[in-house]
């Protein structure tokens, strides 16, 4: 080898090298976006640019620690410092508003919780052992432990119904309802999706179908759906409502095969005659492009013992539980809509 291609060789190293380090360093942006979010630095930005020391006397913060933190998200686009050293809110970072349109706070608040974040950085467990990291660390399976921390649970049903509402309108358009019957949401949290599906078609009844302690939080109860809809609450392992449609939105991607098989089947016992099941998840696609499926997998991993799935596996599941698999509905979102229908 020539004295140049040595050269090359060892440039290439270099960078490669530094890539990765600057990869490993990735998670401090989360990091720093949970900070912002606790604070709710974002607020306080919502009548225009402040300093660091302004936002730290808002927030009653650290003013050197709260600039240090906004100066990474600045890197980001989440906020912008201009030549004075005053930040401001970009399009992005509005979303971090409590009161901003589809918030994205109570989402960024569940998604970097140290109930998703400590498992995280066990993967390793997960790799070697090829079971979750979560009850190593806390000593109940997750949603065991949710049922028992008030608090926590609290977190994750106000994060997963913030991180729904953006979502939910573009689904909802990508749904093939018919025009009278009954939809029932199965493990549909506070009712956000169903409220939008109940809003736009308003022949159509609902039911909302989760556990006791999340239906307390429901959001059905608006002038427009006044007595088309109602809750009941139960274990969808062993049973769900009857329906015309019965949708299942975020809810097969926590469980093993086996366990999504069982509730796929209780789901077909509870059709009605030509009804259909409607499983929304984000479908892992073929190939190296990005997508958060690819990601979302790797938390499930680390804190469930679901997965993310690709379009045959769906169809695997389907079939396992005497189901016909028939379109899969790509929708603006991540998210997609894989339909079935009994045999």
């Amino acid at each position: 080898m020539s004295p140049e291609a040595v050269a090359d060789e060892v440039v290439d190293a270099r960078a490669s090298s530094a890539f990765l380090v600057n990869e490993s360093l990735g998670y401090l942006f989360p990091a720093a976006l949970r900070a912002a979010a606790v604070v709710g630095v974002a607020d306080h930005l919502a009548d225009g640019p402040r300093t660091a020391a302004e936002l730290a006397r808002a927030t009653r913060t650290d003013a050197r620690s709260l600039y240090r933190v906004l100066r990474l998200l600045a890197t980001r686009g989440v906020f912008e410092e201009d030549a004075v050293g005053r930040f401001r809110l970009t399009a992005a970072g509005d979303a971090l508003r409590t009161d901003a349109p589809c918030s994205a706070r109570s989402a960024v608040l569940m998604n970097t919780d140290r109930s998703m974040w400590l498992p995280t950085a066990d993967l390793s467990r997960c790799v070697t052992e090829g079971t979750s990291a979560f009850e190593h660390l806390f000593g109940l399976p997750f949603f065991e432990y949710f049922a028992q921390d008030e608090d926590t649970a609290d977190v994750f049903h106000t994060g997963m119904a913030a991180m729904s509402d953006a979502e939910n309108g573009p689904i909802a358009d990508a749904c093939d309802f018919p025009p009278t019957g009954t939809v029932v949401d199965v493990g549909g949290g506070h009712g956000g999706f169903l409220l939008t599906v109940l809003d736009r078609h308003p022949a159509l009844r609902g039911i909302l179908y989760d556990r006791p302690h999340v239906l307390a939080g429901h959001r059905l109860d608006t002038p427009g759906t006044a007595g088309r809809w109602s809750t009941e609450s139960g274990d969808f392992f062993t049973a769900v409502p009857e329906g015309d449609v019965l949708v299942l939105k975020r809810i097969l991607h926590d469980w093993e095969d086996d366990q999504c098989v069982a509730l796929l089947d209780r789901c077909r016992a509870a059709l009605a005659p030509g009804g259909r099941i409607l499983v929304v998840e984000a479908v892992v696609p073929p190939g190296n492009a990005p997508h958060q499926a690819k990601a979302l997998d790797l938390l499930l991993m680390a804190a469930l013992v679901g997965r993310e799935r690709t379009a045959p596996e769906f169809a695997g599941l389907f079939e396992a539980a005497g189901l016909k698999p028939a379109r899969v509905t790509p929708t603006p979102t991540v998210l997609s809509v894989v339909e079935a229908v009994a045999v």
